[in-house]
């Protein structure tokens, strides 16, 4: 079934919407999930989630990109539930060790009003976009997607600590970029 399709049952509530959502893209959001939360009854329960938060933006959105929107979806809940979770110290890992590094750049203390975000996201954006394609994928499935560097390195072809140089190059060059924008670190 075609994601035009698929959002037009969410538009017209018919719960098949779900069923077809988790048949075409159920094993990504799982993937986004688990990488996160490691446990796979956490992640099938955030998944779940997913869909139900799906059927509640449709009305009023509709969106383009029906993968994209259900992983972002799934993954802010997976980093929700981390978060919450590690407080309680049930976690560590690549969710955290992932954040960390990027932590080491970006606070949030300077970000908490919607116009500081939405300039920070401008800032990323342009970042990434200046980025060569195979630098923001490794960017991009380190710190959106929370892969492992092992996993990395196998898919990129590149040794472990290969993508781990790589990657601390690619937060010292986001570093002097935001810098350069006018973010105070």
């Amino acid at each position: 079934m075609e994601d035009t399709e698929i959002v037009q049952l969410y538009w017209d509530r018919n719960e098949r919407a779900i069923s077809e959502s988790d048949r075409k893209y159920g094993p990504l959001c799982r993937s986004v999930a688990l990488r996160i939360l490691e446990l796979p009854e956490d992640g099938e329960e955030c998944v779940s989630d997913t869909w139900l938060r799906a059927w509640n933006a449709m009305p009023p959105q509709r969106p383009a990109r029906l993968g994209a929107f259900l992983a972002r979806i799934t993954r802010n809940l997976a980093l929700d539930r981390w978060r919450r979770d590690r407080a309680e110290k049930r976690y560590g890992g690549e969710t955290a060790l992932a954040l960390e590094e990027l932590g080491e750049i970006v606070s949030g203390k300077s970000l908490e009003d919607e116009v500081q975000r939405r300039e920070l996201a401008r800032i990323l954006n342009g970042f990434l976009r200046s980025l060569p394609d195979r630098d923001r994928d490794l960017f991009l499935r380190r710190y959106w997607g929370v892969e492992t560097l092992e996993a990395l390195a196998k898919q990129t072809g590149l040794s472990v600590s290969a993508v781990h140089r790589r990657l601390g190059k690619l937060r010292e060059r986001l570093r002097d970029h935001l810098q350069k924008e006018g973010i105070d670190l």
